[in-house]
């Protein structure tokens, strides 16, 4: 028996499964994560939110790199990673899917928000920093396409991308689901992550230490990889498929 089906036997058995995503889950959609070689911040320095509301220059270098990317996020779609996550959402063998990813796919490949915690935000929505308004991320986006360098609310107000920047701090209450559920499964998954964000990737601590069987699935390596119970290094965008067919067909 290979990785795949053990860890589908393994998926089987459990009556909880917390799922934790990262950048590499949409690589395959069209996406660059972050730290790889051509990664983005290759291209782009972040800009920390203390930094975007001090300074009118700041706005601008954030709204370069949100606008610019936009375009390719707008444009993805999802792979069958995503849609193999999905499935398994609606056949209710995933209690929690949890994302550090901001691009939406989870979402458009129809996993129920319920079930979806996006745990840094998301780019499909803008929130404005004075009055906390929110609107859909087309409108300041299309002020950004119209030459706006750093576009403003109604109210005057700083238009920003509904994700958690650097420096600002987690939704307190997402924070604490994404423990919870990974403090009460029976086995956690960390697909396409390299679990080196904190605090997010507490949940493998949290459920090893709860007896819970751990996976890692993913190219590269990663602080926990000596220490979980499954490593699967094949692109996620065909393993996750595969168990897929081995978790639904069992």
């Amino acid at each position: 028996m290979d990785l795949v089906e053990e860890l589908g036997a393994c998926w089987r058995r459990a009556e909880r499964v917390v799922v934790l995503t990262g950048a590499g889950l949409s690589t395959a959609s069209g996406i660059p994560d972050f730290r790889s070689p051509g990664g983005r911040w290759e291209r782009y320095q972040p800009v920390p939110i203390q930094d975007f509301l001090a300074s009118e220059a700041s706005r601008e270098e954030y709204w370069r790199y949100k606008g610019e990317t936009w375009r390719t996020i707008a444009a993805a779609e999802p792979n069958p990673a995503h849609r193999a996550l999905a499935e398994l959402v609606r056949a209710d063998r995933i209690q929690l899917l949890v994302t550090q990813n901001v691009d939406g796919l989870h979402e458009r490949s129809g996993v129920p928000p319920e079930r979806l915690v996006n745990i840094h935000g998301t780019d499909s929505e803008a929130v404005c920093m004075a009055c906390d308004a929110r609107a859909a991320r087309e409108v300041p986006q299309r002020l950004w396409e119209q030459g706006v360098a750093a576009p403003r609310c109604d109210c005057g107000g700083a238009w920003k991308p509904a994700t958690i920047s650097f420096g600002q701090s987690l939704v307190a209450e997402d924070l604490e689901r994404a423990m919870h559920e990974a403090g009460r499964c029976q086995l956690f998954v960390a697909a396409g992550t390299s679990l080196v964000v904190g605090p997010i990737n507490g949940m493998f601590d949290v459920a090893r230490a709860a007896g819970a069987a751990t996976a890692i699935l993913t190219a590269s390596g990663t602080p926990y990889d000596a220490v979980c119970d499954t490593k699967i290094e094949d692109p996620v965008e065909e393993v996750l498929p595969a168990l897929r067919r081995a978790v639904l067909s069992g």
